[in-house]
């Protein structure tokens, strides 16, 4: 049997010798291709789903976080909605071929400039069995093809939803090694993918710091981060208290789970004591455990209030992706912007107020992917954001920032159409 590196390197060659092919697919062939897709998933419910069973007991006796539970676990309306959500894509506009600018030159010769696929992309992840068909559809869609390597917890699942997806492709007529799954757990496997510079042209990995920092520290080739979402929501002196409340509820309590839910709260020290009076039980009874800063513990109960505890440091630099909240009490905006700056992730960040001034001033100052005014956190996702589903939401600033739909899944290049033009 070849050794791990030669499986891997099998895979990457695969994966380019199909990409010139998807790339010249037309819009109607990637179309039909992600229906028959949608199609597979439901035809496969039954293997999935006792697929995933299986992962999800693994992962239970093996201790996994309830948030990391909740990621990998799926059953019929979560298989029905990843079906749903490719048939989404297919129905999005196709990125490939748009002219994004289009100029003369003296001569008479044309230019252009056109949106391509990236290529090959390795897409590298933990838990979310959805990101394997959501990742597979939008790099279908925009021509790229995909090396997929998900996490030892959900091999299962995805070696079932893998064998749907290949199905469908070679019933579609499309290159087969145009989605791949990286088959074996081994950690070694990623760094071996990371350093595919021959074959593979993009690395996104989508997970823990450690994980995102493993694939910084051996990738060569270019990498976009899907890192930490440390989301802050400042209630400013001028929030009307009852609408931060809502967001607040919204953005911690919806899906603690998720990278976009708010895991710090800044409250401006004139209106704390009036806030954190409603806020703190409201919180409390979701069962929500506020780790205070020294002015807020003391406006909530103190330690001895039931759900209560001192922050710790790094309380605030803590994607917790639980029912657990850091809470401090700042002196106005520009306390609450530094401190974002020096503690968020530029994931997703929002400011409740009624001052315009103020509301500008936060959109303007914070340099996160994705920052709101009056709105939760909540809505830093593909979907909810227009651009159907997402490969994931990237911290960068280059090559995308913020959800990365089937638009950040093309680069471009030039194009001259002349009629014998020399220089």
């Amino acid at each position: 049997m070849p050794d791990l590196a030669q499986q891997i390197h099998e895979l990457g060659r695969r994966a380019r010798a199909a990409a010139p092919l998807l790339a010249l697919a037309t819009t109607e062939q990637k179309n039909r291709s992600l229906l028959a897709i949608a199609e597979a998933l439901l035809a496969a419910r039954v293997e999935i789903l006792a697929a995933n069973a299986a992962d999800v007991a693994a992962a239970e006796a093996a201790g996994l976080s309830g948030a990391m539970l909740d990621r990998l676990r799926l059953d019929e309306p979560r298989l029905t909605a990843m079906a749903a959500g490719v048939r989404g894509v297919a129905e999005l506009p196709d990125p490939v071929g748009r002219t994004l600018r289009e100029w003369n030159h003296a001569n008479g010769l044309r230019f252009a400039k056109v949106a391509v696929p990236l290529g090959v992309i390795g897409i590298i992840y933990e838990s979310r069995p959805n990101v394997t068909s959501d990742a597979a559809a939008l790099c279908l869609k925009a021509g790229n093809v995909v090396i997929l390597r998900g996490g030892s917890e959900s091999l299962r699942t995805n070696t079932a939803l893998a064998a749907a997806l290949g199905r469908a492709l070679v019933q579609s007529g499309l290159p087969a090694d145009a989605v791949q799954l990286v088959p074996m757990t081994d950690r070694e496997a990623v760094k071996h993918l990371c350093g595919l510079s021959e074959f593979i042209d993009v690395i996104i990995p989508r997970g823990g710091r450690g994980l995102v920092e493993t694939v910084m520290t051996h990738a060569r080739v270019p990498v976009i981060k899907h890192y930490d979402g440390i989301c802050a929501l400042y209630v400013d002196v001028e929030a009307d208290l009852a609408m931060a409340g809502r967001i607040l509820l919204n953005a911690k309590c919806q899906r603690p789970g998720v990278c976009n839910a708010v895991e710090t709260l800044l409250v401006h020290e004139a209106v704390a004591a009036a806030f954190l009076a409603e806020a703190g039980p409201a919180l409390r009874g979701r069962g929500v455990q506020l780790r205070c800063d020294d002015a807020a513990l003391d406006l909530v109960g103190g330690e001895q209030a039931p759900e209560v505890m001192r922050a710790a440091p790094e309380d605030f630099r803590t994607e917790f992706l639980d029912l657990i909240l850091a809470v401090k009490v700042v002196a106005g905006l520009e306390d609450a912007v530094a401190h974002i700056a020096a503690n968020g992730s530029h994931h997703s960040d929002s400011i409740v107020t009624e001052s315009t001034t103020t509301g500008e001033r936060f959109l303007a100052a914070v340099d996160s992917a994705t920052v709101y005014w009056n709105a939760s956190t909540r809505f830093t996702d593909g979907s909810e954001m227009g651009f159907g589903a997402e490969i994931g939401i990237s911290t960068d600033r280059l090559h995308a920032r913020g959800p990365m739909g089937l638009e950040e899944l093309t680069t471009y290049k030039y194009i001259g159409r002349g009629t014998g033009q020399v220089r």
